[in-house]
């Protein structure tokens, strides 16, 4: 096999990953993603809070995933394993089976069927991916992968991959790179629970704590900063087991990245809630599209419905007092708008006009518009 270049995040945190530094490194140079300032929303203003958002849809494939799939894939390569598998609501899909594709691997992919978004099946079918759909949801979607992976020998890349969260855990690192301070919260949408226990991790290493993964993996954990943030996760309404405080058989979201009703890391993201002093929220559909909508219109920024529950969490809890005025607060936007461009289409009010091709057809439009 032709050795591959390094690069990624990978490169970047070597020091603060548990992979030998010699090797074949995948990657599509994931990770650097931006920081975005959202200065438009009234209600942060006129409580003095600095909110940003973490757009991971700008990672190669889209979505946060490409984080721990550059360290996952990387692995299963190294320790020799001939293909991998996964469960997936959609963005793990695309992501195991671009970085599959990399390291020139068979992908195979579960995924319940009727309940994935068509961009995402999409991303998973052309990069090569052998893709099953079952009769069943995500959760029995995620069982079949364990034992497949018992029974066949292949490499699971889903979030209970350890090196799925070492990957992932990476752009905690960045966010308190790029503000030169720790937030004071740090909110995230929960679905399966990796990236929440993910990003606890990644802020318990900057700050100089030490965690249990700190017995089994030996790397550099430098202190770099003085605290910790306070971890706020938020569910879809219909698919809200740590709000609830128990499994959800038959989950149900428009957000189908955490359609989930029994998280895989849901220990790990009940203890960073706890550890933290944080808490669990839950939002309904049309407060989750109402959030999407409000962040594509008002500041530009298009992601998928998953990932505008972070924001519409904040801001909810902003509103109820609950984050304190003055704060400095990061929320995780987890995938790109163009994974479900069908919600768009169907939930948002198009302006769509049709008139003759004639200049004062179109100005009159216009005219409705500005005055």
């Amino acid at each position: 096999m032709t050795k591959m270049l390094n690069g990624g995040l990978i490169k970047k945190y070597n020091d603060r990953l548990p992979l030998d530094s010699d090797g074949e490194v995948v990657t599509l140079h994931e990770g650097a993603t931006p920081l975005l300032h959202l200065k438009n929303l009234e209600i942060c203003n006129s409580k003095g809070i600095r909110l940003f958002a973490k757009f991971e849809g700008l990672n190669p494939t889209g979505s946060f995933k490409d984080r721990g799939m550059t360290v996952a894939i990387t692995q299963a390569l190294r320790e020799g394993y001939k293909a991998v598998i996964c469960a997936s609501t959609g963005n793990t899909s695309a992501s195991a089976a671009a970085y599959a594709a990399r390291a020139g691997l068979p992908c195979f992919v579960i995924i319940p069927s009727g309940k994935i978004a068509l961009g995402k099946l999409a991303q998973a079918v052309a990069h090569g991916a052998v893709v099953v759909q079952i009769d069943g949801n995500f959760d029995a979607g995620m069982e079949i992968v364990k034992e497949m992976a018992q029974t066949q020998g292949l490499a699971v890349v889903n979030s209970v991959n350890p090196y799925r969260l070492q990957g992932q855990k990476t752009a905690a690192f960045e966010i308190i790179d790029e503000l030169g301070e720790v937030p004071d919260y740090h909110c995230i949408p929960v679905g399966n629970a990796g990236n929440i226990s993910a990003y606890w991790m990644g802020f318990c290493e900057y700050s100089g704590y030490k965690l249990p993964v700190h017995d089994i993996y030996h790397y550099q954990r430098t202190t770099i900063a003085k605290k910790r943030p306070i971890m706020l996760g938020y569910q879809a309404a219909g698919a809200a087991p740590l709000v609830n405080k128990k499994i959800v058989d038959n989950p149900e979201t428009i957000a189908t990245a955490i359609r989930i009703g029994n998280p895989q890391s849901l220990g790990l993201a009940k203890k960073a809630s706890e550890d933290s002093e944080g808490w669990f929220e839950s939002l309904n559909d049309e407060e989750i599209i109402k959030n999407q909508k409000l962040l594509a219109q008002h500041e530009g920024i298009f992601c998928e419905p998953a990932s505008a529950i972070s924001v519409g969490g904040a801001l909810k809890d902003i509103e109820r007092g609950e984050i304190k005025e003055g704060s400095v607060v990061t929320c995780t936007l987890t995938g790109h708008g163009l994974k479900d461009p069908d919600i768009v289409i169907n939930k948002f009010n198009m302006n769509v006009v049709e008139v003759p091709a004639d200049r004062k057809a179109v100005a009159e439009i216009i005219g409705r518009y500005i005055s």
